[in-house]
């Protein structure tokens, strides 16, 4: 099912989620919902608390920009053969960073129209249920890593320009207050206050 997405202001995203039992009653649906919305909003993660469950579940499309690439994207940008993932990720947790950062644009479903530098560690390693609740410990890179720790801060109340400097929040205040009034248009469906 294709869900709305929740808009900026709602506080739902500011919201520490909680964590997944394995018993949870229709988790499985919830997660192919997930994939669904993120697919039908041209999106490349989704995390629950953007559909309005503070869950801590995740899931991460970077295939799909992968086979967008130029060889030359590929060869400046990105580790050679890395073809990207697509991944569901429960209860998750960042376990280590490498010290080496960098910058690229982000943007988020839930704030749309708008994208931003954001400064992250170019590697992580994470761990993580499956969506058969086997227990994963991963080493990602580059875009990948960048696109699990956009969704991972989302499970913690987190959003990307909560990482921006205050000069840049203020120069995208008005365009953040028509997304709260939902003076904007999408190609899917949002939820807005």
């Amino acid at each position: 099912m294709n869900l709305p997405i929740v808009a900026y202001g709602n506080r739902i995203l500011k919201q520490k989620c909680i964590e997944v039992h394995q018993n949870s009653p229709e988790i499985q649906k919830l997660i192919e919902d997930m994939w669904e919305t993120m697919e039908n909003s041209n999106g490349c993660g989704l995390s629950s608390s953007q559909i309005g469950k503070p869950l801590q579940l995740f899931v991460v499309d970077s295939e799909i920009i992968y086979e967008n690439f130029t060889i030359e994207d590929q060869i400046l940008n990105f580790e050679k053969n890395d073809k990207g993932i697509k991944e569901t990720f429960i209860n998750a947790k960042i376990i280590n960073t490498s010290g080496e950062t960098w910058e690229d644009y982000e943007g988020c479903l839930s704030i749309p129209g708008l994208s931003q530098k954001v400064k992250r560690p170019w590697e992580i390693t994470i761990e993580y249920f499956d969506t058969d609740f086997i227990k994963q410990t991963k080493t990602f890179t580059g875009l990948t890593a960048r696109i699990i720790q956009h969704e991972y801060d989302h499970t913690l109340g987190i959003l990307y320009i909560d990482h921006l400097k205050s000069l840049t929040r203020k120069l995208i205040e008005s365009r953040l207050k028509k997304i709260i009034n939902g003076n904007i248009s999408t190609g899917y469906p949002m939820k807005f206050l």
